[in-house]
Parts: C-alpha cells; sequence; structure tokens
C-alpha cells in the first residue's frame, strides 16, 4: 500500500543560503512539498503559467509578494492561493522559520522568474 500519511516534521529542513523545498509526495496529476524559508530569506517572485500553486502557512511570518513591487503580510495558520500565471514569492521577516506545505497541480509544472 502506498504512503497516505506523512509527518511533515520530516520533511521542514532548511538551508543556511537559500530557502529549502523537499519534496513529499506526487501523483500524475498533483504534487506536495514543505518548503522552509529561514529569517532574511526570500523565495523568489515567480509564477506557473500551467499550474496552480496552494501554500499553506504553518508556521512563521513575512511578506507575501503577490506582484512585482507589491507585498503583504502572511503568517501562519493562512492559506495564499496562487492561480495559473499569478506572481508569488515571500520574504521570511520574522524571527522564527516559515515552514508551508505547497500544493501544485496540475503536473509537471512550468516556472518562470519574474523579476522587479
Amino acid at each position: 500500500m502506498e504512503q497516505r500519511i506523512y509527518d511533515i516534521s520530516r520533511y521542514a529542513v532548511g538551508g543556511e543560503e537559500q530557502p529549502v523545498k523537499t519534496p513529499v509526495f506526487a501523483t500524475d496529476s498533483i504534487n506536495g512539498v514543505v518548503w522552509v524559508i529561514r529569517p532574511g530569506q526570500t523565495l523568489q517572485k515567480h509564477a506557473h503559467d500551467q499550474s496552480v500553486d496552494v501554500w499553506i502557512c504553518l508556521r512563521g511570518e513575512g511578506v507575501f509578494y503577490p506582484a512585482p513591487g507589491e507585498k503583504v503580510p502572511f503568517h501562519a495558520g493562512q492559506i495564499v492561493v496562487n492561480r495559473k500565471g499569478e506572481c508569488h514569492g515571500a520574504t521570511n521577516t520574522g524571527a522564527e522559520d516559515i515552514v508551508f506545505v505547497g500544493v501544485l497541480a496540475p503536473v509537471p509544472s512550468d516556472y518562470r522568474a519574474i523579476e522587479e
């Protein structure tokens, strides 16, 4: 039987230089990852033109980038829905790691970096 229950703490591993994305599960239509953004780190603004990317924030706080030049606060307990083609990225402005689950569908997905 395939694994269906995952312990997020096993996947919440941060990096010293940049945010870390750890794959957790994948099917033929969707995948899930755990992101860790340490204080002061930034997840680059980007978009997926063919996929929706939903973030479920479990810990921490920071700023979310819904468009180039825009930022809004976000924190644990919130869900961020990034529709196809929408800019998204984040910076950790808090004192603890931001940990969120990202669910992306459909897969495979594209990636487009967004500059200011």
